[in-house]
């Protein structure tokens, strides 16, 4: 298992998790990384990505100002902190590895992704 997600689990609306990928990836620092949902009986969705260096980061408008997507190289980790979180963010998510060159969010060129953590957010 080359990605592998933890820190999922139920939480009430409003409230706080934090998701953890350990990626054992040769130089994972090279890569630019990803975070993507799937809801039940939806699509997979783009959620989060940020660069190789996590200098830079993006996110779907849906969760600006409530998720925050980070990295820690040296340990070759990736988080996604979600905070005030929504019914509507219950999904399936999962960390990706993105292709040199190509988008972060387009979810059908990912090199590889995990198995993902269930989050479900209800009262």
């Amino acid at each position: 298992v080359q990605l592998l997600e933890s820190g999922g689990g139920l939480a009430q609306p409003g409230g706080s998790l934090r998701l953890s990928c350990a990626a054992s990836i040769f130089r994972f620092r090279s890569y630019g990384m990803s975070w993507a949902r799937q809801a039940p009986g939806k699509g997979l969705e783009w959620v989060a990505g940020i660069s190789s260096d996590g200098s830079t980061t993006y996110y779907i408008d849906s969760v600006k100002g409530r998720f925050t997507i980070s990295r820690d190289n040296a340990k070759n980790m990736l988080y996604l902190q979600m905070n005030s979180l929504k019914p509507e963010d219950t999904a399936l998510y999962s960390c990706a590895q993105v292709q040199d060159g190509h988008s972060f969010s387009r979810v059908d060129e990912y090199m590889q992704r995990g198995q993902g953590t269930q989050v479900t957010v209800s009262s």
